[in-house]
Order: C-alpha cells, then sequence, then structure tokens
C-alpha cells in the first residue's frame, strides 16, 4: 500500500462519515441520545466511539502521548461531536499529506503502520453502517456510502466538461 492509496481510503473516510453526519441535522436529543439500539449503544454512542477510535489511531501512531476518549465522558452534544470531528480532519488533512512511505511501512507491535491505517477506515466503515441503519428506521437515511459511489463519483467529476 502507498501513500496515494491511503489518502484515497481517508478521503473516502471522510466524505461517507460526512453523509452520516450530515443526516444528523435537526436529530432530536432523545434520538441522538438513546442508548441500548446496537449492543449498548445508540446513535450518538456509536458515532462518538467511532471518532475516539480514529483520534486514538492518529495520536497511537504519531506517539503523541495523548489518548482522547470522548466515548468516556458524558455524551456530546450533536454540536461538539460536529466539531470534533472537524478538528480531527484538519489534524488528518494536514499529516496524511506529510506522510511518507517510509512511516506506511514502519511495524508497530508486528503490524505494519498501513494496515493499521487502513483498519482505522475499515473500523469506521462499520460504525457508518450501523449509524446509517440507525438513521434510517427514523427517515433519515444518508444515502448510499459504499466506497465504489465515492469512486464513482470522483469518475464523474474527472470527466465532467468545466464550466
Amino acid at each position: 500500500m502507498n501513500v496515494d492509496d491511503i489518502r484515497y481510503l481517508f478521503e473516502y473516510d471522510r466524505w461517507a462519515t460526512k453523509r452520516v453526519l450530515d443526516a444528523l441535522d435537526g436529530v432530536p436529543h432523545e434520538v441522538w441520545s438513546r442508548r441500548d439500539m446496537i449492543g449498548e449503544l445508540g446513535l450518538g454512542g456509536i458515532l462518538v466511539h467511532h471518532l475516539g477510535a480514529t483520534q486514538r489511531w492518529r495520536h497511537w501512531i504519531q506517539q503523541t502521548g495523548v489518548r482522547p476518549a470522548p466515548e468516556e465522558e458524558p455524551l456530546i452534544s450533536v454540536a461538539e461531536f460536529e466539531s470534533r470531528w472537524a478538528t480531527e480532519w484538519d489534524a488528518y488533512g494536514a499529516w496524511i499529506p506529510a506522510m511518507s512511505q517510509g512511516l506506511l511501512d514502519e511495524v508497530h507491535d508486528g503490524v505494519a503502520v498501513w494496515r493499521m491505517l487502513a483498519h482505522v477506515v475499515n473500523h469506521g466503515t462499520q460504525h457508518r453502517s450501523e449509524a446509517a441503519a440507525l438513521h434510517t428506521e427514523i427517515d433519515r437515511s444518508p444515502g448510499e456510502i459504499d466506497m465504489i459511489f465515492f469512486a464513482e463519483g470522483l469518475a464523474a467529476q474527472a470527466v465532467a466538461p468545466a464550466d
């Protein structure tokens, strides 16, 4: 896996996550904060866990010594959640373009960094899917979030005539 592959995966991850977050607009607090929908978690808990895991992996790979755990806090509001995602995307946006093949090939605990980063995206897929199902149950589907739809959108942009 090379740096361009990782960039692509994280571009997809952001696109798909944004679709799920956009469906949160106007979600009542009782829906956001409900528990025991999928396992012990509800919509807010699932999405906050997704954010926390994404943050922890970045900090662990970057060896910052920080271990964010927003799922261990009282459930944050949708607005705070969206703000924290924006901050995390900014952090990944600064980090990924500067990433080297050497970093991707580094091995920590027997696992190459590129595999850890692929896991971050795959882990997000699981939780976006859970959240999308919960959104759909309340008539707020985020629409198609499969990677192929992201790829087709990029392809359409590449062949679209310039205005």
